[in-house]
């Protein structure tokens, strides 16, 4: 009996092809423990769904190459991928029902149609409306667009709260960095709602039928990637570290934050919080619900967050005039 010769050419083809995707397989499988070098660790976390992007490029490049060990490689990435965010594009996580239908919207320093966006956010009928990033000039044009459905409203710094339901014990949080470090040095601020008065954060009670809930509006500190420091998320990560403590000091059982947290939930960076708070998107949604940039969203860094209510349902809001999309949660008790 002759046993037949099995053709090693396709296993020897394509050996870079095949360390690429063992490679990448083992990036999605341990970002947590990658050196935050330069912000690094945080940049892939930000990207990490994007990993998916490279698996059909790689298969491609084994199917032009012949090479199956290239193809075996590929089943870590596929696998990995799956695991993580399978269930986020293939299960729809919405249920029915709901007490209280939250809205946040980054509005953009540089929105030129404030009065549209005004308008489009109280169609959402939200009974809680959450705005970041407004300017001094802006201001005036939500505080008349949405004074009919929101008989309540509460401003501090460059972030407001909009409401149906009394508001009360309104304070300031500090999530501002007192040194802007290389980002100072290198660009102005990045509008007039940044440089306003340091304020970007506030927390408030919202009387509700079922009784006091704790909200916070927040705008964290930009990132930026800069050729001499990497991925720069010094003054976010500040005021991420910042705001946990604020959290965790909350008396209230029952709170909702709501902001642009400039990073997705996925990001180290925000570990304190999201062991505290659960996100609304990830628990109630469906798909991954990318917020900025609203002509291409790539990442939801615009977050609603929870802890003692529950979400019911989770979704993104068509675009305004700002460079972000707003995003929407109903919530029960």
């Amino acid at each position: 009996m002759t046993i037949p010769r099995i053709p090693l050419a396709p296993w020897k083809r394509g050996p870079l092809l095949a360390a690429l995707a063992l490679l990448l397989g083992l990036v999605m499988a341990l970002h947590a423990r990658i050196p935050n070098v330069g912000g690094f660790g945080s940049l892939v976390e930000n990207l990490l769904p994007w990993c998916g992007v490279c698996v059909p490029v790689l298969l491609a490049g084994a199917v032009w190459r012949r090479s199956a060990s290239a193809v075996v490689a590929l089943v870590l990435p596929v696998t990995v991928w799956v695991s993580l965010f399978g269930g986020l594009l293939l299960t729809d996580r919405s249920h029915p029902g709901g007490d209280i239908t939250a809205v946040s919207h980054n509005v953009g320093a540089g929105n030129s149609d404030p009065d549209g966006t005004a308008r489009e956010l109280a169609a959402s009928g939200a009974e809680l409306l959450a705005l970041e990033e407004l300017t001094d000039q802006a201001r005036g044009a939500y505080e008349k667009g949405l004074a009919t459905a929101y008989p309540y409203h509460v401003v501090r710094g460059t972030v407001g709260l909009w409401s149906k339901l009394p508001l009360s014990d309104t304070r300031a949080v500090d999530v501002v960095r007192g040194d802007a470090g290389p980002l100072a040095r290198t660009k102005p601020p990045e509008s007039a709602a940044e440089a306003a008065d340091g304020v970007r954060a506030l927390r408030t009670t919202v009387a509700t039928a079922h009784g006091p809930l704790a909200v916070y509006v927040v705008h964290l500190g930009s990132v930026r990637v800069m050729p001499r420091h990497g991925f720069w998320t010094d003054s976010r990560d500040f005021g991420a570290r910042a705001l946990t403590r604020a959290v965790t000091a909350e008396r209230n059982k029952r709170m909702v934050l709501l902001g642009d947290l400039n990073g997705t939930t996925d990001d180290r960076a925000f570990h304190g919080l999201t062991s505290q708070l659960t996100s609304a998107q990830k628990t109630a949604g469906k798909g991954f619900g990318f917020t900025w940039p609203a002509a291409f969203p790539v990442a939801r860094i615009d977050q609603i967050l929870v802890r003692g209510v529950r979400a019911r349902s989770a979704w993104v809001l068509p675009a305004t005039g700002s460079d972000h999309l707003p995003v929407a949660a109903r919530i029960s008790w």
